[in-house]
């Protein structure tokens, strides 16, 4: 009897913390939605209501943000305003991140994504358009332009994951995305824990390289909110085989590629993701960041800019292959050389 007392009390216990954990989440999600408020607009497509920045006029640039992020990430990096001064620039959230939905009847592989992406095109009368993935994004991009290769006029591709390999995270970040026991884990510790986890993994990703100022600004309980760490976990689960789908349809991608990728990048490989998609891709360009890690645009901003105004004008600059970007130590801001 003393022995049943003893693991009731332990029940309790753990019921009372997830519940006060339960409670700190609830609050810290309230808050950070009445922060950060949707800024861009919305269009549905099939039922599933996407969040949306558009700014500028010009050639359509659509911007694909990687896991766990959200159209914020090209605004805090000044990606879309440099954009926006010759094109108009469509940064989605992709689905279940920002203010996007992501109905849990659909499992979100890059192909289901392209073709929600593509619809919402349509809605919004966009004929064609330039590609611009970074990371997790780079799948979707790539799946656009194997599946709607007339819509996708050229890529532009950003640390990006393109052929499967082994990887920790993709066990270690799954709990959330299990049914039942990762609903209550996304409601209560996976939130604390993540926030406990932020400032090693903001830091891994724009290693060698200090975390840009810019994303100090970033709202962090808004990527924490349980709705976005199921997300989140879902896409890591997915990396690997969503990869795996695409790497036999590369050869069919006809149009201009461009490729960036740092080589310090501590988030993917270097030689097995970028280098073997560009001597895949023989139209493809490679430009190779050097002393950066994986968030590339917040480093390289012009040339990425440049990148995307070249397949505008249909002229691809056939010199853009292994130009590099070395740190200058004085003022942290990279050089280009040519």
């Amino acid at each position: 009897m003393l022995q049943l007392s003893r693991k009731q009390a332990g029940w309790a216990a753990v019921a009372g913390a997830l519940a006060a954990a339960y409670m700190v989440v609830r609050t810290k999600t309230k808050q950070a939605e009445a922060e950060n408020p949707p800024a861009g607009q919305f269009v549905t497509v099939d039922g599933v209501k996407l969040h949306y920045l558009q700014r500028g006029a010009g050639p359509v640039v659509v911007l694909l943000h990687g896991n766990g992020a959200t159209s914020q990430d090209f605004e805090l990096s000044g990606l879309i305003d440099m954009l926006a001064r010759d094109h108009t620039v469509i940064a989605f959230d992709r689905p279940g991140f920002g203010y996007s939905d992501r109905p849990r009847s659909t499992i979100w592989t890059p192909a289901e994504q392209a073709t929600l992406l593509a619809g919402a095109l349509k809605t919004l009368q966009v004929d064609q358009a330039i590609v611009l993935g970074h990371s997790w994004g780079t799948l979707v991009a790539l799946a656009m332009a194997v599946d709607n290769p007339a819509l996708v006029r050229g890529l532009v591709l950003m640390g990006g994951y393109y052929y499967p390999s082994p990887r920790a995270d993709a066990v270690l970040m799954s709990g959330p995305a299990i049914p039942v026991v990762g609903d209550v884990m996304r409601f209560t510790v996976s939130p604390l824990l993540s926030r406990l986890l932020w400032p090693g993994l903001v830091k891994k990703m724009f290693s060698p390289r200090p975390v840009a100022d810019s994303f100090q600004r970033w709202p962090k309980w808004l990527s924490l909110r349980p709705s976005q760490l199921r997300a989140a976990s879902a896409e890591t689960v997915l990396m690997i085989p969503g990869a795996a789908s695409l790497r036999h349809r590369y050869p069919e991608i006809t149009m201009p590629v461009t490729i960036f990728s740092g080589d310090g990048d501590k988030m993917v490989n270097h030689e097995h993701n970028a280098e073997r998609l560009h001597r895949e891709l023989l139209q493809s360009q490679l430009h190779t960041v050097q002393d950066a890690g994986h968030m590339l645009h917040y480093v390289a901003q012009d040339e990425i800019v440049r990148a995307v105004r070249d397949i505008a004008e249909g002229r691809p600059r056939m010199d853009f292959q292994q130009t590099t970007h070395p740190l200058d130590v004085d003022n942290e801001q990279p050089r280009v050389l040519h």
